[in-house]
């Protein structure tokens, strides 16, 4: 039986260190060619460090213990850095999606369910953002699943739109008329409570169907929120980027900067000693 104690007033406490981060790092990201003729998009440098990297760091520092990445695209490449290049402060594990060439990102997250066995973030492996982001999702009001959201004055066909009412999601999709759309979601969402055993149950059913391998994992949000389980979360006043286009690395890079500033303009060595004495102290 499903738990809704959620729609309660008491408070459900999220705890950094319980949550785990699935990041959906498979894609080659073809539209940032020549930057991944030979590497993957999660290895493309950002003002100086891949975006994996960024994201790792960023999850890190708002207190996040665990993060399991979903590979595909250069695989080998990806566990040499966590391995060999990446000084990690959380506990790393990484998941092979072998169809990442042939199929869409619900099929990594169907990869991945094994490590959705309690709170956990989903995100977007193109998607940077600063440690506000993260804190203001996980102290949101409890939801089995929770969306963050951004608003502009327009949508293109690109973004993953979304319609709400009162914080609960009504639709999500890249289709949504301009009519229904009062914002996009940003790539990040939490899912608490029952929302990670409701997730993999839906995958499961969905990677059943024929057309499984060219739908997006928010074709499965979608279907949760016609059930009422979904809330968003605003990340207006907060600041995020994509990175989809070889414009967007430029733009990319200034953001990290503002967000973490004097501490990248240290030599590496330097930068490694203090990550080590922060991690230990």
């Amino acid at each position: 039986m499903i738990d809704t104690s959620w729609h309660r007033s008491d408070r459900y406490e999220t705890s950094a260190q319980n949550v785990n981060a699935v990041i959906l790092s498979a894609g080659r990201g073809s539209r940032l060619l020549p930057l991944t003729a030979t590497r993957p998009k999660c290895l493309v440098p950002i003002g100086g460090k891949p975006i994996l990297e960024w994201q790792l760091q960023t999850l890190a520092a708002c207190g996040v213990a665990r993060s399991s990445i979903v590979l595909g695209f250069g695989a080998q490449k990806v566990s040499h850095f966590l391995e060999n290049e990446f000084l990690a402060t959380m506990d790393l594990r990484t998941v092979l999606n072998p169809l990442y060439d042939v199929a869409d990102n619900l099929i990594s997250c169907w990869t991945a369910r094994a490590e959705m066995g309690g709170d956990f973030i989903l995100l977007n492996g193109d998607t940077l953002f600063e440690q506000g982001v993260v804190q203001r999702l996980l102290a949101s009001d409890p939801a089995p699943v929770t969306v963050a959201i951004s608003r502009k004055n327009a949508y293109d066909d690109d973004d993953m739109k979304v319609s709400c009412s009162g914080g609960t999601l009504l639709r999500i999709g890249k289709d949504l008329p301009a009519r229904e759309t009062n914002g996009e979601s940003i790539g990040m969402l939490l899912f608490r409570q029952d929302g990670p055993e409701l997730f993999r149950e839906a995958l499961e059913r969905s990677v059943r169907h024929r057309h499984a391998a060219s739908q997006y994992y928010l074709s499965v949000v979608n279907d949760l929120a016609a059930r009422g389980l979904v809330k968003t979360a605003s990340m207006e006043g907060l600041q995020w980027t994509e990175i989809d286009f070889l414009s967007d690395v430029s733009d990319a890079a200034q953001l990290v900067t503002a967000w973490h500033g004097d501490e990248e303009k240290m030599p590496f060595a330097a930068r490694t000693s203090l990550r080590a004495s922060v991690a230990t102290d």
